[in-house]
């Protein structure tokens, strides 16, 4: 995965109505690590890492890039939006697209608060790059995620294994920034 490309980064901050997404900062380490290390946020993302490891490893801000949105609920990090360009992945399909991931530690689930945020850092995307397809990946057994996508607007493109079970591979067509819908 790399970068967006040529987009103005950082953005100011996005504020939806109950969230801001907003670049990384020095606060939300602790944050990251917790979601790094949780075994419930890596259910279908092969597993948590060593606590002890990403203390060592992880930087004193953690993942600032292009892409990067931190999910900030009342000034608390509740989860992160990934926005890069899949450049190496499996799919054709997929290939050199925007990629969407997110990641939310549990005491947020069940609120709304990924569709939310993903709704705001695509339509972010639409008016960065517009016309960009973005696509999303996600196992078949994780109902939630496969559930969001739906809400988001993205449709299967197609299925296949990969690290042991079946993977969902949807595609989301580009938004007209004028007038904020989806091109057929």
């Amino acid at each position: 995965m790399e970068g967006l490309g040529p987009v103005a980064w950082p953005p100011e901050p996005i504020r939806t109505e109950r969230l801001v997404l907003r670049e990384p900062e020095t606060r939300d380490r602790g944050t990251f690590i917790e979601l790094l290390a949780s075994p419930e946020v890596h259910t279908y993302l092969g597993g948590p890492r060593p606590r002890d490891e990403l203390e060592r490893e992880t930087p004193e801000v953690p993942e600032r890039w292009p892409g990067s949105f931190v999910v900030d609920l009342d000034g608390t990090m509740i989860g992160q939006i990934l926005l890069r360009r899949a450049t190496g992945h499996r799919r054709p399909a997929a290939a050199g697209k925007a990629d969407l991931g997110y990641l939310f530690l549990p005491r947020a689930w069940g609120f709304g608060y990924a569709a939310e945020a993903c709704a705001a850092a695509l339509g972010w995307l639409a008016d960065a790059l517009p016309g960009e397809p973005v696509v999303l990946t996600t196992q078949t057994a994780n109902v939630g995620s496969m559930r969001l996508a739906a809400k988001l607007g993205f449709t299967e493109v197609e299925r296949f294994e990969a690290w042991g079970t079946e993977q969902w591979l949807g595609m989301r067509s580009p938004i007209t920034p004028s007038e904020g819908r989806q091109v057929p």
